[in-house]
């Protein structure tokens, strides 16, 4: 029998925990000071690292929180308000590298923010040292919020990154449509080769004049918190509205990137009554949200999340995770029929991020300085093996009725003759006769 390993772990839930009813938040790590992000190392699922918002990133090895932080900018970056140390993306040999990126925003003597894309190396012990920084790209910042903030590599190995508007109400410089700024976009950057260009020679803009060249999509306002779905490679932005609507847009795989997504002249699906006749006729050339909520009621500030591609909450398959800042509340989105499904709620104004482990299980991230792991109340585990029924893939079962019969000897005979993948039985990748001797032990193991 094979299982998906370290994940689904079924136990109690925690006094401190938060439960729907139907789904739970479980506490995994705690103490943290004002986290903003968790992600995980692709070597070591059973390591997390979290970002605190005030410039350190902390190692969180089996439950425990390692005393040494991983890195720690926090005596030299700007950390008040929606500014610090805003996002982290492992490169893709991390394992070995020990190269990790970070976004940052500090504040000079001159009173000017600036945001840092900047990569570190770590040891695997020691705190990355600050001699070690290699700065991507410096970009002053008009006014102090909307940062964004958020890195992640995309399934094409490049590095994404986005920034918000630069700050202040109805983006008065236009900075999000001005393609010859990097505020309000998506950048799209290549570090495969250290000290080369960053620009990938397929982003939509290289060529056009007066454009920079790393931007991959645009009109933005304050996208926080973007996640690629690890099945389909679309892109999903999380935009945090001004005073109309919150939403939440997407950039399918393949689509080539150069989407404008409205901001400043369209908030929703809707004009900006401040530009009042800024949207073409007919209204060509932006790209509308997938979904839109409004500010009318007591939510204020969405906070993205994933589309949920795990096995312990098969309840959320393909559904869009996210929630809402000020509300608390974790919901998911059918983007197919605009439905919501609740799942949980925190305490408000506490739900800053969300985080995906290798498996697709999904975390929520709580200011207050918690990280959670939301589940199934209805997951089970009838063999007592600690792992959740869903996330067991039981290979004997080759005619797939989900039990356990000599009928499957007959399934394993079908995919022998049709060298299909029930066959292989040992996991040599192979289909061979030893493998019946493995149908036979995996049978006999039950599942």
């Amino acid at each position: 029998m094979r299982m998906r390993a370290g994940i689904g772990v079924l136990g109690a839930v925690a006094a401190a925990g938060f439960a729907s009813g139907q789904f739970s938040l479980e506490p995994v790590a705690s103490g943290f000071d004002a986290p903003v992000f968790v992600t995980v190392s692709e070597d070591d699922p059973s390591r997390l690292f979290v970002v605190e918002k005030i410039g350190r990133v902390r190692l969180v090895e089996n439950g425990v929180v390692d005393p040494t932080p991983v890195l720690d900018i926090s005596g030299r970056i700007t950390s008040d308000g929606s500014r610090g140390l805003l996002g982290l993306a492992l490169a893709g040999d991390f394992a070995s590298s020990g190269r990790f990126y970070v976004n940052y925003t500090v504040r000079d003597a001159t009173d000017q923010l600036r945001t840092f894309i900047s990569s570190f190396v770590w040891d695997g012990v020691n705190a990355a040292p600050d001699s070690g920084e290699t700065n991507l790209l410096t970009i002053e910042q008009p006014r102090g919020d909307h940062n964004g903030g958020w890195l992640a590599f995309g399934p094409d190995g490049m590095l994404y990154a986005a920034l918000g508007d630069g700050g202040g109400p109805n983006d008065v410089d236009d900075l999000a449509s001005d393609l010859g700024s990097l505020l309000g976009k998506v950048l799209r950057l290549d570090v495969s080769s250290p000290g080369g260009s960053l620009i990938p020679a397929d982003n939509p803009f290289v060529g056009v004049a007066g454009a920079r060249e790393e931007i991959w999509l645009y009109g933005l306002r304050h996208p926080w918190r973007n996640s690629f779905d690890r099945e389909t490679g679309d892109l999903y932005l999380a935009d945090v509205g001004q005073n109309g609507f919150e939403e939440v847009n997407v950039a399918p795989a393949g689509s080539g990137g150069g989407q404008h997504f409205g901001w400043r002249c369209r908030e929703g699906f809707v004009e900006n009554p401040v530009y009042a006749g800024c949207t073409p006729l007919p209204p060509t050339g932006f790209t509308d949200p997938v979904y839109v909520y409004s500010l009318a009621g007591p939510r204020c500030s969405i906070t993205g999340g994933y589309v949920y591609r795990g096995c312990a909450v098969p309840e959320l398959s393909g559904q869009y995770v996210f929630g809402d800042y000020c509300t608390g509340e974790i919901v998911a989105l059918d983007v197919s029929t605009g439905a919501e499904t609740p799942i949980a709620m925190m305490p408000a104004a506490s739900l800053v991020s969300f985080g995906e482990d290798t498996e697709g299980e999904l975390f929520a991230v709580s200011i207050f300085g918690e990280i959670l792991r939301i589940t199934s109340d209805a997951a089970t585990d009838d063999n007592g093996n600690g792992i959740v029924d869903s996330c067991e893939i039981c290979v004997a079962d080759t005619n797939g009725d989900g039990m356990l019969t000599p009928a499957d000897f007959n399934g394993w005979i079908l995919a022998y003759n049709n060298h299909s993948a029930a066959c292989d039985q040992n996991g040599d990748g192979a289909c061979t006769p030893a493998d019946f001797n493995g149908w036979i032990l995996n049978y006999n193991a039950g599942c």
